[in-house]
């Protein structure tokens, strides 16, 4: 007997299968209505209903590059000088590969049992305590990434409005207080854009997002070209040395392999330079027709575009100042250079901008916890929205350095949500029957959790000997 879903909602029972596979069909469904199980060429295939996705594909694309598109690209240069040319770029291919195979594993795993939420994956995975354990990361995790975009707006954006005012760096207007300026920025900018019911509506200001990080790109190869060789001295102020730059000195000269005592700590930094994972199925459940190998397509260019804007900053950021680059590119060049002020602001509108597409997975997982069956509500939607950005301004505005705190949430959420969680979820959602434990694709998800564990550990032990040592590392995403 086939159950087949009628138009008023109730299910009908057709002599076409047995009554056992009717059963089974049931059985998927108790996870909510999420999804019919239609039978094509003897296959079964996965139908979502859960939402009528109607965002284009390009515009997934510009959301998911958003996404993943992080604050770290500022210190990919910084990166390169601590590991080398040569294994800068393995390290970023290893990392892009890894990460289109965690988006594929995480496609899989909703493609099995037709839920398309982070939290429900853990739900079916664990239980309760998965979907709260999934929902709870995701919200650490994005609230992490959040602090450290309104941060830059807090710290960058006073130089900015200095520099277009040709004020004096010691003015204490209140319009280049960055407590207040962040404020003004999330109530005007990110508030109206947090408002939006989807997430697909955000594909024009991720787009414009992008470009202003190309518009950096592009700005970062130039002045490769118009720019000397600098020598960074003891007042942390970067001046041109004749001699050195024309002496055999190798302050000046590329290195293809470095291995010095901040090369660990840069390997997290590359490790997390694609992470998007807790955009990947809101952005999937929007998708205009959507499928695996649709939504796969989405994040293998959203990838591969992110790691051609990763690895050209890296170079041309890397060979402009060599061994003397900051963990914070943009520093490296003068406040008084009309076109890097120029730049400045572009990255100050791109972070903006990004706040807003971080804070609807953080709402979704809010929803998957506190209201699971409560169909959309203008009201909820609005006030979850107002809360967090007040949270997170609260948190940039009165804490002097939540660096650290949130670098250790980092080190614990991101190997989570890139390795760990999509590696178990695919071993326990994906039924045995269809691929034993002992599979290949199998042993590979084990293998995947496996590194995810180590690059945890990894992490949370650079951060602790940071800690004790005194050590200052470069940020992450």
């Amino acid at each position: 007997m086939e159950l087949q879903k009628a138009s008023n909602g109730h299910y009908d029972l057709s002599p076409d299968r047995s009554l056992e596979n009717g059963f089974d069909a049931l059985e998927n469904l108790t996870d909510g209505d999420t999804f019919l199980p239609n039978k094509s060429n003897g296959k079964i295939e996965t139908q979502f209903t859960d939402f009528e996705g109607k965002t284009s594909f390009g515009m997934s694309i510009f959301n998911l590059s958003n996404a993943i598109m992080g604050s770290g690209i500022l210190g990919l240069a910084y990166a390169m000088a601590n590991t080398g040319i040569i294994p800068f770029v393995i390290l970023l291919v290893c990392i892009a590969i890894l990460s289109a195979y965690s988006i594929h594993l995480l496609l899989k795993s909703a493609g099995v049992v037709g839920i398309r939420a982070y939290e429900q994956l853990g739900n079916r995975a664990f239980g309760p305590p998965g979907k709260i354990l999934a929902a709870c990361i995701i919200t650490l995790h994005n609230i992490g990434a959040m602090s450290s975009y309104l941060f830059i707006v807090k710290i960058e954006l006073p130089h900015v409005i200095h520099g277009l005012l040709e004020m004096p760096d010691n003015s204490d207007d209140w319009f280049v207080d960055g407590r207040y300026l962040i404020i003004i920025v999330s109530v005007l900018i990110i508030l109206p854009l947090a408002f939006m019911k989807r997430l697909g509506y955000l594909g024009y200001t991720s787009g414009f997002s992008l470009s202003c990080m190309v518009f950096f790109l592009i700005s970062v190869i130039y002045k490769k070209f118009v720019t000397e060789c600098f020598v960074k001295h003891g007042n942390n102020k970067t001046v041109f040395n004749e001699s050195i730059y024309n002496s055999t000195s190798d302050t000046c000269e590329a290195k293809m392999i470095t291995i010095n005592s901040e090369t660990a700590f840069t390997i997290p930094i590359m490790a997390f330079a694609f992470v998007c994972h807790p955009e990947v199925l809101p952005i999937y459940t929007e998708l205009r027709n959507p499928s695996k190998k649709r939504m796969q397509n989405v994040a293998n260019i959203s990838i591969l575009a992110m790691f051609v804007m990763y690895l050209l900053t890296a170079i041309f950021g890397y060979l402009t100042f060599y061994g003397t680059v900051d963990s914070e590119l943009l520093k490296m060049y003068s406040r008084n250079d009309t076109l890097m002020l120029c730049v400045r602001l572009a990255v100050l509108i791109a972070v903006t901008l990004t706040v807003p597409v971080v804070l609807f997975p953080i709402r979704r997982a809010v929803l998957q916890l506190l209201f699971p069956d409560k169909p959309f509500h203008w009201a909820r939607h609005i006030s979850i929205a107002v809360c967090l950005l007040f949270l997170v301004n609260l948190l940039v505005i009165f804490v002097p350095n939540i660096r650290d705190i949130f670098g250790f949430i980092g080190a614990t959420s991101a190997p989570s949500l890139i390795f760990i969680l999509p590696g178990i979820f695919y071993i326990y959602i994906v039924p045995e029957e269809q691929e034993p434990l002992k599979s290949r694709p199998k042993i590979l998800a084990i293998a995947f959790v496996t590194l995810g564990f180590i690059f945890m550990i990894m992490s949370i032990t650079f951060i602790i000997i940071e800690w004790v040592t005194g050590k200052k590392t470069s940020g992450a995403h």
